[in-house]
Order: structure tokens, then sequence, then C-alpha cells
């Protein structure tokens, strides 16, 4: 299995009698199906519906959680949840700084064997992507690697793909790998996403990006005919991510429109698990 060293991650405990409906009733995923064999994407909204922090929640012990998160974000984070925490019976504590490992393997006939850590939900099963939070592990697969990964499954990653603060939920997805739970009650920003998705108003998405030759930088401008669908994130050679226009991008197909990052020609994908297409149509995804 290639394993990689993930830098600059935190993690967050919170724990006690009350920590799971206190953080039910501010975070995005529903944690009633949250299993103990996984780590769930999810987002801290602001009350405008904007992703203020991201992080994969996975249980540990009889009450507790864990939020892994961007180290650069950590300290904000955790001063954030102890202003919503008020007198809910939980502990949150960041947890002393462990390397954050993930391995994954790609062959299906054995993507059920016992590997160790965590399963990171945003891939799909036959990936069998686990993530560990400290050990002995010792990584032998490159950033690259990583990203090549992510790329080819349509993972999203703030700072890599998109700015906190700046996107919606369904801009990167979460609503259609599990990040938020469509059905469940009030969370922080909770009317927004609902509104956004039961009228269908999610007008920007994340797409795989291929090119016919390398990639520009991220940051580079998708267009077609000059008019602006979107921006790269994440780029590795000629595979990319990139959150665009669904809207544009739909035109641009229906009108036979080549799509250009800068100069280069590219085609657009929609992930594998999600259920919107590039011809107008968006489906909800699961709760």
């Amino acid at each position: 299995m290639p394993t990689v060293q993930i830098a600059d991650r935190a993690v967050i405990r919170v724990a006690g009698p009350e920590a799971e409906s206190f953080l039910q009733n501010i975070l995005t995923p529903d944690l009633t199906v949250l299993g103990t064999d996984e780590a769930r994407p999810g987002a801290l909204l602001t009350p405008q519906g904007k992703i203020l922090f991201d992080f994969l929640i996975s249980r540990t012990g009889s009450d507790g959680f864990l939020l892994e998160c961007s180290s650069e974000t950590a300290q904000d984070f955790l001063k954030r949840l102890m202003l919503y925490k008020l007198r809910a019976k939980a502990d949150v504590s960041l947890q002393e700084q462990e390397p954050v490992l993930v391995s994954w393997e790609s062959d299906s006939a054995s993507s059920h064997t016992d590997s160790g850590g965590i399963r990171d939900c945003r891939f799909p099963e036959t990936v069998n992507v686990r993530r560990h939070q400290g050990g002995e592990m010792q990584a032998e697969a490159s950033l690259e690697d990583w990203e090549r990964l992510r790329i080819a499954h349509g993972v999203a990653e703030s700072g890599s793909d998109y700015a906190l603060g700046e996107a919606f939920p369904h801009d990167v997805l979460l609503d259609q790998n599990g990040g938020v739970g469509l059905r469940k009650g009030c969370y922080v920003g909770q009317e927004v996403v609902s509104r956004m998705h039961h009228r269908g108003t999610a007008r920007r998405r994340l797409v795989i990006v291929r090119g016919e030759d390398p990639l520009p930088a991220p940051g580079g401008e998708l267009t077609a005919e000059g008019r602006p669908l979107g921006k790269l994130g994440t780029v590795q050679g000629a595979d990319g991510l990139a959150i665009v226009r669904i809207d544009r991008a739909a035109e641009a197909r229906q009108a036979g429109t080549q799509v250009l990052a800068g100069t280069v020609p590219v085609t657009l994908r929609v992930p594998a698990y999600a259920g919107f297409s590039l011809d107008g149509t968006d489906e909800s995804g699961p709760a």
C-alpha cells in the first residue's frame, strides 16, 4: 500500500456525554450515521452558509470525536468550538501534534484487507483509502501521488482547491459525498444550504479537468470563447481540479465550444460519485 505523510494537519478532540449532540447541532455532517471505522468530511459554516472550517471527523472511544483539520486553522477552529460549546458537557482540546499518514490500495480484490487506520469516506470503497493518526508506518509515497489520487476521484481540500470563507458546501461537493446531512436538524448555516439544495440553485461545482497538454499553475482561469468558467485548483501535469460554473460549462458543451485552461484545450468530467452532470441537470446527493 502506498503511504504518504500529510504535513500541516492537526487533530481536535471533543469528548463527553454531550459531545455528539453539541457537534450535531453546529456542524454539517449527520453524526448519527458516522461509523466507528470511518472519517467523514464536514464543515463549520458561517451563518451565511459558507465554509469557515473544514475537517474530517471520526469517532474515538465511547463518547468522543476527532476532528482532523489544517494546522494553520486549528487554533481558530478550537476557539470557535469553545465559543459554541457554552454549558455542553464536552471537553474540547487540541491534541499533541502527531503525524497524519494516508495509505491506499486501488486493487479492488484486496480493498477489504485489514490495513489499520480508518477509512476516508470521500473516496470509493474500492480504493480503500485509510487515514492513520500517529503510528510507526513508513511514508514511501509522495505528496504528488496523493494529489493525483485526489484529482482522479474529485476530492477537494481547502487551501489547494478553495479558500475558506468563500465557498459553499455545494461548491466542493460536500452535499454529494456525505459531508452535509441533508435530512438532519438545524446547524449553523443550515437554512442557506437547505434552500440551495431544494431549489437546485447550486451554480458552482467541483469538476475533474484533463488537458491536452500540461495544465497551467493553480489559479489559472478556465474560459470558453473568452467567457470565464472557473479557476484551477490542484494540478498535477495534465490533470487537475477546478470549481466551475456548471451552467456556463453546460452552455459550452451544448454549443460545442472548446474550454481552455489558459491556452490549453481541456475536457471537464464530473466525479463518479456526484449526482449532477454538465448538461445542466443536478440531482440530490446522499443525506
